[in-house]
Order: C-alpha cells, then sequence, then structure tokens
C-alpha cells in the first residue's frame, strides 16, 4: 500500500461462535466463506504481512479456506476472549517485521466489507498519524481499525473480552473514524444467518 509505511494486517478468527454453534467463519455468503471473502479483500492490497488468528475449529477451518499467503498463528487462549487475540496476532506480526509502523486489525464476520473501507482507513491514518482509525458504523466504532506503534503497548496490556475499542476511553488517545456503512451487520445468530441469506443476491 505504501512503500514510506510499513503496515501489517491481522485477521481475528479465533472465536468459538458459541451463540451460533458452528464457525461463523465458514458460513457461506456469495459463494464463498465469511473468512475467505475477508483475506480476499487483504489480498487485493498487497500487505507484505498478514496474519491469520486461528482458534476454535482450527483444524476444520484451515481445510476449508485458502490462507494462502497469511502466516497462521493459533491462539490456544481464544476461550479467555478478544484481548488474547489481539495479543497473539499482534506479537505474531511483530516477530515477522519488527519495525512495524501500523497494524490493521480485520475480523472475518463483516460480509460487507469492502476494499474501499480499507483504503479508507490506511489513508486516514497515514495523513493524520493518529494512535488509531476506526471504522464508524451508527452511534458506534469498532473494527477494521489500525493502529499506529505508539498504540502497540496498550494493545498489549488487553485483558479478556476487551476489544480495542477500550483505548478510545484514555484521555490521552487520539484516534480518527472513517463511516463504513454496514460494518454494523456481523454474523452472531441463527437470525443473523437468515438475514444475511436474504440479501445474498
Amino acid at each position: 500500500m505504501s512503500a514510506e509505511e510499513n503496515i501489517a494486517v491481522v485477521v481475528l478468527a479465533a472465536g468459538g461462535s458459541t451463540r451460533l454453534g458452528r464457525p461463523k467463519q465458514l458460513l457461506e455468503f456469495r459463494g464463498k466463506t465469511l473468512l475467505d471473502h475477508t483475506v480476499d479483500k487483504v489480498d487485493m492490497l498487497g500487505f507484505q504481512t498478514k496474519i491469520l488468528v486461528l482458534g476454535a475449529k482450527r483444524e476444520e477451518i484451515l481445510d476449508k479456506i485458502d490462507s494462502n499467503g497469511f502466516k497462521v498463528v493459533i491462539n490456544t487462549d481464544w476461550e479467555q476472549g478478544m484481548a488474547s487475540s489481539i495479543k497473539v496476532g499482534l506479537q505474531a506480526a511483530l516477530a515477522e517485521e519488527a519495525g512495524l509502523d501500523h497494524v490493521l486489525f480485520l475480523v472475518s464476520d463483516q460480509p460487507f466489507l469492502e476494499r474501499a473501507n480499507l483504503i479508507k482507513l490506511v489513508h486516514t491514518q497515514l495523513i493524520n498519524n493518529p494512535k488509531a482509525t476506526y471504522s464508524q458504523y451508527g452511534g458506534n466504532i469498532g473494527v477494521p481499525a489500525i493502529f499506529g506503534k505508539a498504540a502497540f503497548p496498550l494493545l498489549l496490556q488487553l485483558e479478556g473480552d476487551e476489544g480495542a475499542k477500550k483505548l478510545t476511553r484514555l484521555e490521552d488517545f487520539n484516534y480518527c473514524t472513517e463511516t463504513f456503512k454496514k460494518g454494523g451487520f456481523d454474523v452472531d445468530t441463527e437470525e443473523d444467518v437468515q438475514q444475511l441469506k436474504q440479501m445474498d443476491l
């Protein structure tokens, strides 16, 4: 994406889909699994360092997706929540590329993610150089989100089911947002799956 800035991407896909009862990473949408959709959008952007964090049902997931070009790392503590996957992913990215300037985090259950969403996030982060740039949908902010290296120590301090949104409540944590209109639709329940099927046209 940028010769001057060293950016890694981390796809967080370690969760157990407990509310759904089956791996949402493998749900089909427009002929592909949700995780493959996410991987494809990342592949379009030419990142050098690409990390895929798996945990629950990892053998089943690896058997059914194309992880080509991604370094797959396993979060054995995935049941502890999102923070553990963020830390595993960031540590893996830093191990691959010690001089990282930014890390872009994504999840695997946002079916309406587009390449343009990621480009806007990266552009805003590079132009304004905040500690982070989050996606905004409705009244909420979240992933995809990109973090500058000043935020890395804070990410590594997250615990339990805390996501990186928590950092926005820190007093000196400056951040930007970019609108992701359909980012609020994710897949957690069977009702969500049925709704997604209605949209799969």
